[in-house]
């Protein structure tokens, strides 16, 4: 039940603890996907596999999350989708402990495939829920706080990954998810309870609870609720330009670590180190997008997101010396999330009534986009090298920012004229 009117001007502070508590589980969920990177030569060795049997820790994983997206997003329509991000917050801690105790490799899999299943869940689900509460005109802010446990989540789970692999072994880097999930797991338990309680005292009579049994009951099922979302026209819009997104962004920064190795003569180290800092970049952004949302609304922020990021990717492809990269990487973080994060709103708009399976559809188009974006990437370094391919995916992005500015200012007419 929205604990926020339609078209009310602020949100309540029962409404931003909620928020906080949501960010600290999407830190802990990308936290989790990217936790086993740096350990991949320890697992290697403790386990006496290949490196690309130890990378199944990190490929399944993805997988499993990115088709877990497509079940989820139907749950939290049907069953209450902050209800399913405390279950599946409290749910990553039994994965994340399982994986601490793991005794084999094929053991650490079978963890780590629990845990993404559960852990897809939390950072759809929590931008769903956002766009239940909070108004549409303060909802990209919100989207970006939240974002921030999100982006935090992508620099943490590599440093401690690292880190704790290097002192103190690496079950204790499960250890340290398991303690995350299950703090913020309970939090957000209470804080459903405070949820409920509130709604409970404020309109909700007997009567009221049952008819939303009701409708809850009456809502279409899956396929209705995919079909209704990507037969509209501007949801199609949102999806498309996701896919690409995933393709020519996230795509394109998985190879970025080793062009510079393999171009710069860096080391694997430095190169990484790098490249942490388009994570460093995207913290910026959260931090400051109040006041940028404000001054260039949605058409600038995808106009001058997509083109600064474009510019940084070709920097990177092409620079003869590292030092370019730095500022490379860094700025190119800040303008991915000033594109990405305006989609996010977006998305979280395409479909009000099955807001859940709408961003699920979301997630999993931009997952879709990175797979198709690092195989062909792969493909295409072998005939042109990886500088080319950089650039190529930096053009893509400068128009599809260009692109999904232009859609906006046609939708603003089209909604103005109505």
């Amino acid at each position: 039940m929205s604990l926020v009117l339609p078209g009310a001007p602020d949100v309540s502070s029962q409404t931003h603890r909620s928020i906080l508590l949501l960010s600290c589980a999407t830190f802990a969920s990308m936290a989790t996907q990217r936790i086993c990177d740096a350990m991949l030569p320890e697992l290697a060795k403790i386990f006496a596999v290949t490196i690309a049997q130890a990378a199944q820790v990190v490929s399944l994983f993805a997988v499993v999350y990115g088709l877990a997206q497509l079940l989820h997003g139907p749950l939290g329509d049907r069953y209450g989708k902050f209800r399913l991000v405390t279950s599946a917050t409290l749910a990553c801690s039994i994965g994340s402990l399982l994986s601490a105790f793991a005794g084999s490799l094929d053991a650490l899999i079978v963890a780590r495939i629990l845990s993404a299943f559960c852990a897809a869940a939390i950072i759809p689900l929590s931008m769903a829920w956002i766009g239940d509460v909070v108004p549409y005109e303060m909802r990209q802010e919100t989207l970006a706080k939240t974002g921030l446990g999100t982006t935090m989540g992508i620099v943490g789970g590599q440093l401690m990954g690292g880190l704790l692999t290097d002192t103190l072994g690496w079950r204790w880097a499960f250890v340290f998810l398991t303690v995350i999930y299950l703090v913020v797991g309970l939090m957000l338990w209470r804080n459903l309870q405070q949820q409920q309680a509130a709604a409970q005292g404020q309109h909700a009579l007997p009567e009221d609870l049952h008819r939303d049994d009701e409708a809850a009951l009456a809502r279409p099922g899956f396929v209705a609720q995919t079909l209704m979302i990507v037969t509209g026209r501007w949801s199609r819009w949102v999806l498309l330009v996701a896919l690409v997104e995933g393709a020519a962004g996230f795509g394109i920064l998985a190879i970025c670590a080793s062009h510079l190795h393999e171009s710069l003569g860096l080391s694997l180290t430095a190169s990484g180190a790098i490249m942490a800092l388009f994570g460093l970049g995207g913290v910026i952004y959260m931090a400051s997008a109040r006041h940028l949302i404000r001054r260039l609304g949605e058409r600038g922020l995808c106009l001058g997101g997509g083109s600064v990021l474009g510019l940084c990717f070709m920097v990177l492809g092409l620079t003869p010396h590292w030092q370019w990269a730095l500022p490379a990487s860094l700025v190119g973080g800040f303008a991915f999330f000033m594109l990405h994060n305006t989609l996010q709103a977006n998305a979280t708009q395409m479909a009000p009534a099955a807001r859940g399976t709408a961003v699920s559809l979301f997630a999993s188009s931009l997952f879709l986009g990175q797979a198709i974006g690092v195989m062909t990437a792969a493909y295409l370094i072998t005939r042109w090298g990886s500088s080319m391919v950089i650039v190529l995916g930096g053009a893509i992005l400068i128009g599809v920012g260009v692109v999904f500015s232009q859609a906006l200012l046609r939708r603003e007419g089209l909604l103005g004229q109505s």
